[in-house]
């Protein structure tokens, strides 16, 4: 019972490094999304990519330069 206890510890602890290693190198990435909420507490996200998301992408990108961030 013990064997299978430390078997079942090792997988655990290889498939939580997998997913840790899975996220760091592919799921990181910050890919733009647009979400637009509505008073009826109704939510809409649009991937970046998606031809209706552009103008939004454009307004939010000319109100982000004009504002400096300091580090």
């Amino acid at each position: 019972m013990k064997t299978l206890t430390k078997v079942l510890a090792i997988v655990a602890g290889a498939a939580a490094l997998a997913g840790g290693v899975y996220y760091y190198f592919f799921m990181r990435e910050k890919k733009p999304q647009v979400e637009l909420y509505f008073d009826d507490g109704s939510m809409l996200a649009l991937p970046g990519s998606a031809p209706e998301a552009a103008e939004f992408l454009d307004v939010a990108e000319e109100i982000l330069s004009s504002i400096p961030v300091s580090a």
